[in-house]
């Protein structure tokens, strides 16, 4: 009996073993679909903040982006405003060039009488005004003649071999030519020593 009992108490004991074990199994797998729960019901939020995420930080960068373009146009409008405002004669002044090619024509006239002199000398009193005025405007001529040709301001038309000059100098100046403050707006027309 004693050996019956002893049986009977390892079978109770291992019995109570796989059932304490059983039990712990089944403990273990409801925390584990405790967890699971909790991570399905937390792992829709966390996407929906990340996906939040995401699109804010996109909001962000097409902001930042929208900002920059905005800079860069309000800057550019503001070089264009000064250009127009430093140029804003050039058309008027291209247009008076040809009249006061003119003017410097007439002058160089010889007077045969006392009215000729008299006409003469009222029209070198307009030019003289006329070319103050573009002067105020930023009109300045192009110095030429004696100067190295530079194809930037002077317009060559003929080449001399002239041994009273340097080679590539400017000989002479068929027509005077003009810059506007630092644009040139309309070259020399020169003859150049070779």
């Amino acid at each position: 009996m004693t050996k019956e009992k002893s049986t009977l108490n390892e079978e109770l004991q291992s019995s109570t073993e796989t059932e304490a074990s059983s039990e712990g199994i089944e403990e273990v797998f409801a925390e584990a679909e405790a967890v699971t729960e909790e991570n399905v019901e937390t792992n829709p939020e966390d996407s929906r903040i990340q996906e939040l995420e995401i699109k804010l930080q996109d909001a962000e960068n097409r902001y930042l982006r929208l900002q920059a373009d905005f800079d860069n146009s309000r800057r550019r409008a503001r070089i264009d405003l000064e250009a127009a405002q430093k140029y804003r004669a050039q058309s008027l002044i291209t247009n008076l060039l040809p009249a006061l090619d003119n003017f410097e024509r007439a002058l160089q006239v010889e007077p045969e009488n006392e009215q000729t002199k008299s006409l003469l000398q009222g029209m070198d009193m307009v030019y003289r005004s006329l070319t103050e005025a573009l002067k105020g405007e930023g009109l300045e001529a192009i110095e030429a003649v004696g100067h190295p040709f530079d194809p930037h301001m002077h317009q060559a038309v003929m080449q001399v071999e002239d041994s009273n000059f340097e080679s590539n100098v400017v000989v002479e100046e068929f027509q005077k030519g003009y810059k506007l403050k630092d644009k040139v707006i309309r070259p020399s027309m020169v003859k150049v020593n070779q």
